[in-house]
């Protein structure tokens, strides 16, 4: 690996920020009104980190209809109760120290991604967002790493892919990105049967393992 790393691939909820708090109120409130049993919020954390097919487990058939539902309370406030997770705002520091291009890759939608990204104030140190939108494939799928690689000007196989999602890991590894994972939903285990080549419990981890492959 070493100084083959051109670029870095960052997942945003679970990862960077913890945006859970207006997903976990818009999710119960959507299950409430579909007359389906509230989760746990580990659960929808979990529940977020499986990507897109997770939605059609909980709601069917109903997928369409509960998603948009979901999407109007989510928006009604979700700046609420978001903040950077521990080591983000000094790896994204070093990240811009280094000159090493950075892609947030996120199933959140691009415009949603774009504005807490600027609420948080971390607008300039991120090179593109690329964020969920009609007909764009979400992770598992790769397609988002790719859009993002183009974007970089750079080949997957030149990235890492930072997720805490088993989603994250699919999508690194069908794209041919290194996945590297964190274990907050999902178990070190977990994370590397979906494709993950290392795991670490924090990002201070991640940008301590990052400095012995990038010099």
């Amino acid at each position: 690996m070493g100084n083959n790393i051109q670029a870095v691939l960052l997942d945003m909820d679970g990862t960077l920020v913890d945006a859970f708090a207006p997903i976990v109120r818009a999710m119960n409130q959507t299950l409430q009104e579909f007359g389906l049993p509230q989760m746990s919020d580990a659960d929808i954390r979990r529940h977020t980190g499986k990507g897109d097919c997770s939605m059609t487990t909980l709601f069917g058939a109903q997928k369409e209809t509960a998603g948009k539902r979901f999407l109007e309370i989510h928006d009604e406030d979700y700046f609420t109760g978001i903040f950077p997770l521990t080591g983000a705002n000094e790896l994204l520091n070093w990240l811009q120290d280094k000159q090493l291009p950075v892609a947030i890759v996120t199933s959140k939608g691009q415009h949603r991604a774009e504005a807490q990204l600027a609420h948080l104030g971390w607008t300039d140190k991120v090179h593109t967002v690329v964020g969920k939108l009609e007909g764009r494939a979400n992770k598992p799928d790769p397609e988002s790493l790719f859009i993002a690689c183009n974007t970089l000007h750079t080949r997957a196989e030149n990235t890492v892919m930072v997720g805490d999602g088993t989603a994250d890991m699919k999508a690194a590894k069908r794209a041919g990105s290194v996945g590297i994972g964190i274990t907050a939903s999902f178990s070190s285990d977990e994370l590397h049967e979906a494709g993950a080549i290392r795991t670490f419990s924090t990002l201070i981890e991640v940008q301590t393992w990052l400095k012995t492959q990038i010099h």
